[in-house]
C-alpha cells in the first residue's frame, strides 16, 4: 500500500451551541468548522444559501463597459461572434451567451475551435476567419486572458474584443513583484483581475458568463427570474470544471442540482435519459461522473460543436439521437484512456521517470484529448504533479494535474521560454511547445521544484474520530444537508481504531467489492463495505492486530429494508 499520512482535524469552536442554534448535530456543526465555515453569516449562507443572496453581477471589474458595448453593438445590428472553448466549461458558457444574446435579438453566432486544428483559444486564423465573415465584435467565453499578441491583431484590425475568462492572469516578476499582463480588449470581465471588486475569484467561466447576461436583462428590464434558467447550466460546468465549492459556487451547484432533475434543456434532459438518470437523485458526482464526460467526450474526440448541438437542440428525436452520439463517444473515450494510462504506467516503472518529482510524460501516439485525464489518473496513482505531452500535427501539446503543494501554472510560468503557449489554474494546465523541448521541460521543472517528502505522501484528513457507536439514523440523514460534495467541500471523513472484520465476501468481476460485518473494541458490530481492491484488504484483514479506518456512514436500502451501514474508505 501506499505510504500515507493521516491527520484529525482540530479547529474549534462551540460545537454544542451551534448545533443547538441550528437544529443539527453537533457532529454536522463541527464538519462545517472543518470546511474553514465560520460566523453566523457563512453558516447560514452554508446551510440556507440562496440565489437571490449572492454578488451584484455590477461588481465585476469592466462589467458596465461590457453591457454598454454589447448594448450599442445591438442597436447598431453589428455582427458579434461567441469564440468559446472544446471543454464543458467553455461550452457551456458559449451557449449561455447564445442564448442570452438571442433573447435580445442581437445578431449572434458561435465559433468552438477545434481541438486539434485550431487548439485552445483565440488564434490569429480566427480573427482573420471573423474579419473575411464580416465580424464587428469577439466576445470570448473561457479563454482571452492569455491571448495578448492575437488581441493586438484583432485591435489593430479594427475589431471589439470582449473578453470573459476565468483563468489565471498572466504575469511577469519583476523584483519579486508579480505584474499583471492583460490583452488590449475593449472589456474584460475575470474575477482574477487585481483591480477586480467581485468577492468569488473562483469562478468558471459558464457562471462568468452567466452574471454577463444576468447584467444585461437587468439594464434591459428582462425578469431576473428568467435569467436564472441558466444555473442548471453553471452548476454543470462549475462541477465539470472542477471549482472550489464554497459560498457561491455551493449555492449554484446546490440550486442547479435541484432544477436539473426537472431541467428545461431538451437536450440535457436527453442525456440525463440516456444514462438512465432519469429517475434518480442528480449529484455533484453524476454531473462529475457521468453527464460532464459525455459533454466533454465531443471535443475530445470528435468536435465540441456536437454538444453545444445538444444543448440548442429544440426536437425530441434530434436531442435523442445526439445524447446517444456523446454516450456511444464518451465509451470509446474510456477504452482509449485505459490504454493510455496503462502506456504511461509502465513508461514510469521502468524509466528514470520513477525517480522525478514531477512526472512529464510523453506519449507521442496518444490523442492529444486525452492527455489530462490520463494525467489526472498518474497523479492519483503516484500523488505527484504530472504532465502528460502528445504530438500534435504542428508541435507537442500537454496538459497538467498537480497537488494542492504545487501550483502547475506558476511552475511552467518559470520555465516559459521553452512554451508556445501555456495557461491555467495552479491544479491544472495546459500548454504547446516544440518536440525539442520536452527534455529541457522536464529537466527544469524537476530541478527547480521544491516539493518535500512530506509534500508529497498523500494526506488523509480525518474530520472526526467516531466510534461506530454513535452512528444513528438523524445523523446520517443530516449528512445529506453538506451536499454537494467536491472539490472544497469534501465527502467528510469518519475514523474508527481497533476494528475487526468478519465474514468478508467478495463480490464484482473485478473482485473490487468487499461485504463484510465490521466489530469495535466495546463489541459494537456494523454492516459494512469496502470499494477497492480486495486481495489486499483480505490481507491485511487476515492478519491478527485489528485495523484502523476512515469510513462515511450510510443507510443501506435494499428490497424496501433500510440498514445502517458504513463504507470503509482507507485502512491500515
Amino acid at each position: 500500500m501506499r505510504e500515507e499520512k493521516w491527520v484529525v482535524s482540530a479547529k474549534r469552536a462551540d460545537f454544542q451551541k451551534i448545533g443547538q442554534e441550528y437544529g443539527i448535530d453537533p457532529v454536522i456543526a463541527r464538519l462545517i468548522r472543518n470546511r474553514e465555515v465560520q460566523g453566523s453569516e457563512q453558516i447560514d449562507q452554508y446551510l440556507n444559501g440562496k440565489v437571490e443572496d449572492l454578488p451584484s453581477p455590477w461588481l465585476f471589474k469592466d462589467m458596465e463597459k461590457a453591457v454598454n458595448l454589447i448594448e450599442a453593438k445591438i442597436r447598431q445590428r453589428k455582427l458579434i461572434r461567441i469564440i468559446g472553448d472544446y471543454d464543458i466549461d467553455g461550452v457551456v458558457s458559449t451557449y449561455i451567451l447564445l442564448r442570452g444574446l438571442d433573447r435580445l435579438k442581437a445578431k449572434v453566432d458561435t465559433y468552438i475551435p477545434d481541438r486539434v486544428a485550431d487548439g485552445y483559444g483565440i488564434h490569429l486564423p480566427l480573427i482573420e476567419k471573423a474579419l473575411e465573415d464580416g465580424i464587428d465584435t469577439i466576445l470570448t467565453c473561457d479563454n482571452g486572458i492569455a491571448a495578448y499578441n492575437e488581441i493586438v491583431y484583432a485591435k489593430e484590425r479594427g475589431l471589439t474584443v470582449i473578453v470573459t475568462d476565468h483563468h489565471e492572469v498572466p504575469f511577469t516578476k519583476k523584483a519579486d513583484e508579480k505584474e499583471e499582463v492583460l490583452p488590449p480588449a475593449d472589456a474584460i470581465v475575470n474575477p482574477k483581475q487585481r483591480n477586480c471588486s467581485y468577492p468569488n475569484k473562483n469562478l468558471c467561466g459558464a457562471a462568468v458568463a452567466y452574471k454577463l447576461i444576468l447584467a444585461l436583462y437587468e439594464r434591459y428590464g428582462i425578469l431576473k427570474a428568467e435569467g436564472e434558467e441558466f444555473i442548471e447550466l453553471a452548476a454543470i460546468a462549475t462541477v465539470g470544471d472542477v471549482m472550489d465549492l464554497q459560498g457561491e459556487n455551493r449555492v449554484l451547484v446546490k440550486e442547479g442540482l435541484k432544477r436539473l432533475k426537472n431541467t428545461w434543456n431538451l437536450g440535457l434532459r436527453e442525456l440525463i435519459r440516456a444514462n438512465g438518470l432519469e429517475d434518480k437523485k442528480i449529484t455533484a458526482y453524476h454531473i462529475g461522473f457521468v453527464i460532464g464526460p459525455c459533454l466533454n467526450a465531443s471535443g475530445r474526440l470528435d468536435t465540441a460543436a456536437r454538444s453545444l448541438e445538444l444543448l440548442k437542440s429544440q426536437d425530441v428525436k434530434e436531442a435523442a439521437r445526439l445524447a446517444g452520439d456523446l454516450l456511444a463517444i464518451n465509451q470509446s473515450r474510456k477504452a482509449l484512456t485505459a490504454q493510455g494510462v496503462e502506456q504511461a504506467v509502465e513508461m514510469v516503472e521502468t524509466t528514470s521517470l520513477r525517480e522525478d518529482r514531477v512526472l512529464v510524460v510523453y506519449l507521442p501516439d496518444c490523442h492529444e484529448s486525452l492527455a489530462g485525464i490520463i494525467a489526472g489518473r498518474l497523479r492519483e496513482r503516484y500523488y505527484r504533479p504530472v504532465l502528460v505531452l502528445t504530438k500534435g500535427e504542428q508541435c507537442v501539446k500537454g496538459s497538467g494535474r498537480s497537488i494542492e503543494a504545487y501550483s502547475m501554472f506558476e511552475s511552467l510560468t518559470e520555465c516559459k521560454e521553452l512554451m508556445i503557449q501555456y495557461g491555467g489554474h495552479p491544479m491544472a494546465a495546459g500548454l504547446s511547445m516544440e518536440e525539442e523541448n520536452v527534455p529541457r521541460l522536464r529537466k527544469q521543472l524537476n530541478e527547480k521544484c521544491k516539493l518535500t517528502k512530506e509534500d508529497l505522501c498523500p494526506k488523509i484528513t480525518i474530520d472526526v474520530a467516531m466510534p461506530f457507536s454513535y452512528i444513528r439514523r438523524e445523523l446520517v440523514e443530516q449528512l445529506d444537508l453538506l451536499e454537494p460534495f467536491g472539490k472544497g467541500n469534501p465527502k467528510p471523513v469518519f475514523a474508527q481504531k481497533g476494528v475487526r472484520v468478519l465474514g468478508c465476501r467478495v463480490f464484482g468481476q473485478s473482485r473490487n467489492v468487499v461485504k463484510m460485518q465490521a466489530v469495535t473494541e466495546d463489541g459494537c458490530g456494523m454492516d459494512a463495505v469496502y470499494f477497492g481492491e480486495a486481495e489486499p484488504f483480505l490481507d491485511r484483514a487476515s492478519q491478527n492486530e485489528p485495523l484502523s479506518v476512515t469510513y462515511y456512514p450510510a443507510i443501506n436500502r435494499y428490497q424496501g429494508r433500510e440498514k445502517l451501514q458504513v463504507i470503509i474508505q482507507n485502512y491500515r
